[in-house]
């Protein structure tokens, strides 16, 4: 299990996915690898592995347990009354190979389920054999159509699952063995079921290597470009690493429990901005900063965001900041470059704009008017007021002198 110091391991986020396969780790990739991150890359978090697609093709039940091959291809079409089209879309579908204990030993969301995993590509090549797979039902840990259907398992139940690469490994696939786009076959046996160990009894190494374990699947769906998924696992993470706890944890693992809860929080300001989703990004960008202010990452994501309000002004500072703690970064220095730009444009509109709030559009174009004027010569608002004035002590006059 990758610790919050190291680079996350392409095994991580395979035993996410489905279990044994891990994909290669994928050279340098990191958050926003593709993107203005690709300088301000930090250590594991910003690794992410890929993940493979599938097809939705019909398949037969699968062979005895002792088969090596894996189920074959065919025979889904010709039993279409014994296929359970899970989400009514012909994408993923489930079918009952051994029958299991009955309905309501079906496990809940939330619990921690063991499978018997083999899965296989539409040609039969085994790509996947894990006999005892481990994971919470319902926080996307694993593919989307093993975590959907075994929702659907009973105790002892063997079923086929037949899935579109929308719900396993995508357009990317997974290298070397699962080409993008492709379509799998899952034959899965519900072996266990219980409730998750409660959060407060962990002891410090536990609840470091459960965090791990979401936020490298965020890291996961962050590299598959589902950034929805990615802010739901550094979700679960942090609020794993946030649970109260009735252990005493040593300084080392408060402080790496720290320090994953940081690489959540900008993994998570990262998912956010690809949403667009400002106030939130602001939000994990300041949570950061209580914590480690001098934060490159933060900062700069933080400037990131105030300058895609329009917020220059507040923008550049900051940014300034992050150039000072690294200023060998080229990516700083053009968003900066790139900012200061915009703001002096901003503040050219804004005097413009006044100026003909004010009425005199053409002010600066005529400045020889002015100097033109006589030092002594009076305004036009004074004449006005002394003419009142001495109006007014006529009037008062007349008043007195009828009184009389």
């Amino acid at each position: 299990m990758a610790s919050s110091g190291e680079e996350p391991r392409s095994g991580s986020p395979c035993r996410a996915g489905t279990g044994t396969q891990p994909p290669p780790t994928a050279d340098g990739a990191q958050l926003d690898a593709a993107e203005d991150f690709e300088v301000l890359e930090e250590e594991e978090d910003e690794d992410l592995s890929e993940l493979p697609p599938l097809e939705a093709v019909g398949r037969p039940p699968a062979p005895p347990r002792g088969d090596t091959h894996p189920p074959g291809t065919g025979e889904a079409a010709e039993d279409p009354q014994e296929w359970l089209d899970v989400l009514g879309s012909g994408l993923l579908k489930k079918k009952t190979l051994v029958p299991g204990q009955g309905v309501d030993t079906r496990p809940h969301k939330g619990q921690d389920v063991t499978v018997r995993l083999r899965a296989a590509l539409e040609d039969g090549t085994v790509v996947e054999e894990n006999p005892a797979l481990t994971f919470t039902l319902g926080d996307c840990d694993v593919l989307q159509a093993l975590d959907l259907c075994v929702q659907l398992l009973e105790m002892g139940e063997t079923a086929l699952i037949v899935s579109d690469a929308k719900y396993c490994y995508g357009a990317q696939g997974r290298s070397p063995d699962i080409p993008p786009n492709a379509a799998l076959t899952l034959e899965v046996e519900l072996l266990a079921a219980q409730d998750t160990p409660d959060l407060e009894l962990l002891s410090g190494k536990e609840k470091i290597e459960l965090a791990n374990r979401k936020r490298e699947r965020g890291n996961f769906f962050y590299q598959q470009a589902d950034y929805v998924l990615a802010i739901n696992s550094y979700d679960i993470a942090l609020k794993i690493i946030s649970s109260s706890s009735k252990v005493d944890f040593s300084p080392d693992e408060e402080a790496e429990l720290l320090d994953v809860k940081v690489k959540c929080l900008n993994n998570l300001a990262a998912s956010q901005l690809k949403l667009d989703h400002y106030e939130a990004a602001l939000k994990s960008c300041n949570l950061v900063l209580e914590h480690q202010p001098g934060n490159i990452k933060a900062l700069f994501r933080k400037g990131k965001v105030l300058a895609q309000q329009g917020e220059y002004r507040e923008a550049i500072p900051i940014l300034k900041a992050a150039l000072k703690l690294e200023p060998s970064n080229k990516t700083i220095h053009a968003e900066l470059s790139k900012l200061v730009k915009k703001h002096a444009d901003q503040k050219n509109v804004e005097t413009e704009m006044y100026r003909k709030m004010l009425g005199n559009p053409s002010a600066a174009g005529t400045p020889g008017k002015c100097k033109d004027k006589l030092p002594w010569s009076i305004p036009w608002k004074w004449l006005f007021g002394a003419t009142a004035i001495a109006l007014g002590g006529v009037a008062l006059s007349v008043v007195i002198a009828a009184r009389n």
